[in-house]
């Protein structure tokens, strides 16, 4: 692509357009500065909203693999990178899971986390071969971010997991629309799902670090979390497969089982040991008044609900 053929493609991103609300911001107060940003920050949940639709078709996707052992691999450069990275490492803890189970790529690698890396955003195949490198197969899911909707690395990523057999998604905040002109039918056409969040212009033009990152950041919390609640991670609105990894998530351990069976924090500490720290074998010992190897066989039978162990259901996902 040459350099005129990229200035035309940005051209055209509603991301990199110039808002209007905001033109006067260099003349502004910081208390003006400050209700501008706030102001079009409430835009951003309605244009997620408008995307559940997508985003359950990507939560369903998401859990067919993890049932299959399968992996859901984040991609991204910059602001959605990062973005990716800390939705991926924020999974095991929260909700128990492998550490590889959820994953976050960014273009220029680890170190681009903390500080850019130039140029790393233009090169398609770097985006492939760091998917050779995952050795991502048919069980998994890759998952492009990208606000702009066009960056190389992302795309390259994309197209090589396709080939693979992937399955694969795509979280932007430009119009849909996009998709259909000739410059993206190399993305449209590998594309299983496509998460079209349009934030509209950012308060400072091109700065996708700001509405579009706070999109994306949303998109991605709601496909983890409803991905974990239907596979059994939460009972009730509690997190109960949270792994006690330092003092603070023991005692939220403990808080958690306080909370769902009204006992002690003596009993629940008590139980929590008899469990083996294992917070849904506590709950059923407790709830359904039955031993741990008793709430291990319960759990088993039902796929790890806790709900349906204590009720001595079994309990299918799908």
């Amino acid at each position: 692509m040459s350099t005129q053929e990229l200035f035309s493609q940005l051209e055209k991103l509603s991301t990199e357009q110039r808002n209007p609300n905001s033109m006067d911001i260099d003349a502004c107060s910081p208390i003006e500065i400050l209700t501008i940003i706030n102001s079009e920050d409430k835009k951003v949940a309605i244009a997620v909203e408008s995307q559940i639709p997508y985003i359950a078709q990507a939560v369903e996707i998401v859990v067919q693999a993890f049932l299959n052992g399968g992996r859901l691999i984040y991609v991204g450069a910059g602001t959605s990178g990062r973005v990716g990275v800390v939705d991926a490492s924020e999974c095991p803890p929260t909700f128990g899971v492998p550490f590889d189970m959820v994953q976050g790529m960014i273009a220029g690698g680890e170190g681009a986390m903390f500080r850019a890396v130039e140029g790393a955003e233009d090169k398609p195949e770097a985006g492939a071969a760091d998917i050779d490198a995952k050795i991502v197969g048919p069980n998994d899911v890759v998952c492009g971010i990208a606000a702009s909707m066009r960056t190389p690395y992302v795309i390259g990523a994309v197209r090589r997991a396709k080939e693979l057999g992937a399955r694969t998604l795509y979280v932007t905040t430009n119009p849909r629309t996009n998709l259909s002109l000739p410059e993206y039918q190399h993305l449209a056409e590998v594309l299983d799902v496509a998460i079209c969040a349009e934030v509209g212009p950012e308060v400072i033009m091109g700065s996708t670090r700001m509405k579009s990152g706070t999109a994306q950041k949303l998109i991605l919390n709601m496909i983890t979390t409803a991905a974990m609640t239907r596979l059994g991670k939460i009972y009730e609105n509690m997190m109960i497969d949270l792994q006690m990894t330092n003092k603070k998530l023991v005692e939220r351990a403990k808080k958690i089982v306080m909370t769902i069976t009204g006992i002690s924090y003596e009993e629940a500490e008590k139980h929590l040991a008899a469990a083996g720290g294992h917070v849904k074998s506590a709950l059923v010992m407790i709830k359904a008044n039955v031993d741990f190897d008793e709430a291990g066989k319960r759990l088993k039978r039902s796929n790890g609900f806790v709900r349906a162990a204590i009720e001595g259901k079994e309990y299918s996902i799908l």
